[in-house]
């Protein structure tokens, strides 16, 4: 691989006028830099990296760590962040931590060592292991979809109470009287805040809530699946149930359709986030849609904000949802199995 000197050598120039023309940092005469580029593009040359950061304190470059690249709720919002950050100028280095708090301290080191100049961060873990974690990080800092305590940092995330309250509602509205929900993982802040506002809302229309009317999942297909097997076998059977995001949805529509339960004739189900498949389910699935793309816009602006050094106060951007309605929800019709 060509270096600088061997550049250097083949536009007969010396080593610093490359570097002024590859850098743009000095005037060199229009001969001169023609001569320069030719050879850059004659041999392959690539400058490096790491040697611009270390003149210039910067790599532009942008770390993002995310729990789960299999959900589509999460690839939507990467979106969002790499047409912000390309726009910008900026590389941004994606990492997987597969709901795992060991590989994501292990990749929050690696970005560290590669002098990333921000951060986007979808946490796992407690808050305790978060705040472990990123001890050893010293760059602007946006979080997603999670606030962690103790921790100074930008945050963008959707009104989680709110999204399950409008779900909630909507089926009590078409006259459902049992409205059960598949939770996510406990002690996860998004989990915990949409069976709240389940909660909320059962509590503000005075219908009964029964501890079998909920059911845990892992905001997995599969996990919905398991969890609506679980709700499909409780007597009085649930007449709708609000999944608290569209993976475990579609599992528990692959479940009901098993069980041989028409929905919505049957059953209403309703899901949170709205990603694309959402619109293609059989039928397609009513849900609390997210702005994905937004929420990726908005990271990637308050990072570059806090680069540019034009903020240094940190914000915190909370985005109201919305209830798309669609083919899985339906006025109640009683059953032996749900009356």
């Amino acid at each position: 691989m060509a270096n600088i000197k061997d550049v250097a050598l083949h536009a007969g120039v010396s080593v610093t006028t490359v570097s002024h023309v590859v850098n743009g940092t000095r005037f060199v005469s229009e001969v001169v830099r023609q001569r320069v580029e030719a050879a850059v593009r004659e041999l392959g040359y690539v400058p490096s990296a790491v040697a611009r950061s270390l003149k210039h304190n910067t790599t532009r470059t942008f770390g993002m760590v995310i729990p789960n690249n299999s959900n589509p709720y999460f690839a939507e919002i990467i979106q969002g962040v790499e047409a912000r950050c390309f726009a910008a100028g900026y590389n941004v280095i994606l990492c997987n931590s597969n709901d795992d708090p060991e590989r994501q301290a292990a990749y929050l080191r690696v970005l560290a060592e590669k002098r990333i100049d921000g951060l986007i961060f979808v946490v796992t873990g407690s808050d305790a292991v978060v705040r472990a974690t990123l001890g050893g990080i010293n760059t602007p800092l946006v979080l997603l979809d999670r606030e962690v305590s103790g921790v100074s940092s930008d945050l963008v995330e959707v009104n989680h109470v709110l999204g399950s309250q409008m779900a909630t509602e909507h089926l009590l509205e078409l006259g459902h009287p049992r409205v059960a929900c598949i939770s996510g993982p406990p002690g996860l802040s998004p989990s915990s805040q949409r069976r709240a506002g389940w909660k909320d809302a059962l509590e503000k229309a005075g219908v009964e809530r029964k501890e079998s009317d909920l059911a845990r999942g892992d905001f997995t297909a599969r996990g919905g699946y398991l969890a609506m097997q679980t709700l499909l076998k409780r007597r009085p059977r649930p007449t709708a149930v609000f999944a608290c995001n569209d993976l475990m949805a579609v599992g528990a529509l692959t479940a009901a359709r098993e069980a041989g339960i028409a929905v919505p004739q049957q059953l209403s189900i309703v899901g949170f986030d709205d990603i694309e498949l959402a619109a293609f389910s059989a039928p397609p699935l009513t849900t609390v849609a997210q702005p994905k793309l937004e929420i990726g816009t908005l990271a990637a602006e308050l990072l570059l904000e806090r680069v540019s050094a034009s903020r240094s106060e940190s914000r915190r951007v909370i985005l109201d949802p919305k209830i798309k309605v669609r083919g899985t929800t339906a006025a109640y019709q009683p059953t032996k199995e749900n009356s």
